[in-house]
């Protein structure tokens, strides 16, 4: 291009063709998106470094705030799957330990020249087993921070938990055959969806439990009303699950989803917990086939 600038006062026959000129034009755009692509990238693997965050943490973070402003709403607990309140605190990132010593531990060495040695030794696989923490937080605090919409929901039992016989059973043949009895007669996931629907997003869910709407707040005036069964069919509907929608359907700032990156999310969620392995290959073989073989 600056060749080109120094020749522009040259008659045109001197110059290149129009074939040539479209070519360096279009290379130049090209390689303008590519530089500003790379760019971006840069700035954010720097900020990533600065903060020494990775973007499944920096969405970790998001999400905590988000639960905060929840919970400043309701008193300072969510509800989780089974009606137990969990109260939300707000709790600082752990391994923010200062920008230098970020980059020095994400970079292996605290010699800067180290850093754009290409020869440098790489660290030691044991390095990545312990991380030095800001000491904020109290020793045995947990990250991430509790989420009620990621708990597992809890089967109910007919016997008190007891965390010294938590998964052990009585082998007594009678009470076998007993259990083996109540599993026979508990509804199929298949028929029963009740169990396996996901919960209602979170603004309808707090607008059912805290929003006291008037008759008529939702005609307008010189409507008509609709009849009893059509509004119940209108709000049956409505409050049906969609896909993308509630907590399986979280968002972070920037709108990317675990989807985005090749993540199942219906499989991380936590919906399908208590399914049996065979209904799930059961659903899996009528999803892909139509039949089962």
């Amino acid at each position: 291009m600056y060749h080109l600038w120094t020749q522009r006062d040259l008659p045109s026959y001197l110059g290149p063709s129009p074939g040539l000129l479209f070519g360096l034009f279009f290379i130049t755009a090209l390689n303008s998106v590519v530089v500003f692509a790379l760019f971006i990238l840069l700035v954010r693997t720097l900020w990533c470094l600065g903060a020494n965050t990775t973007t499944i943490e920096g969405w970790e973070i998001e999400r905590h705030e988000t639960l905060l402003r929840r919970a400043r709403y309701l008193g300072g607990v969510l509800e989780g799957p089974n009606g137990t309140k969990i109260p939300i605190t707000r709790q600082e990132y752990p391994w923010d330990i200062g920008i230098f010593s970020n980059i020095a531990q994400g970079m292996g060495s605290w010699n800067p020249l180290a850093w754009f040695w290409p020869f440098s030794f790489t660290p030691s696989v044991e390095s990545g087993l312990e991380f030095e923490d800001n000491g904020l937080e109290a020793p045995g605090t947990t990250w991430p921070p509790p989420d009620p919409d990621r708990m597992f929901r809890i089967a109910p039992t007919e016997r008190a938990f007891d965390p010294s016989n938590a998964f052990t059973h009585s082998m007594d043949p009678e009470e076998v055959y007993k259990r083996q009895q109540a599993d026979r007669m508990r509804p199929s996931p298949a028929t029963d969806t009740s169990e396996l629907r996901r919960r209602q997003p979170f603004h309808v869910r707090y607008d059912k439990k805290n929003v006291q709407k008037r008759p008529d707040e939702d005609y307008a005036y010189g409507t008509d009303y609709e009849s009893d069964g059509e509004e119940q069919e209108q709000e049956a509907y409505d409050w049906q699950p969609k896909p993308g929608e509630g907590e399986e359907g979280w968002r972070n700032s920037e709108g990317e989803r675990l989807n985005d990156f090749g993540v199942d999310e219906d499989v991380e969620f936590y919906d399908e917990d208590e399914v049996p392995l065979g209904e799930l290959m059961k659903r899996k073989n009528l999803a892909n086939n139509g039949s089962i073989y």
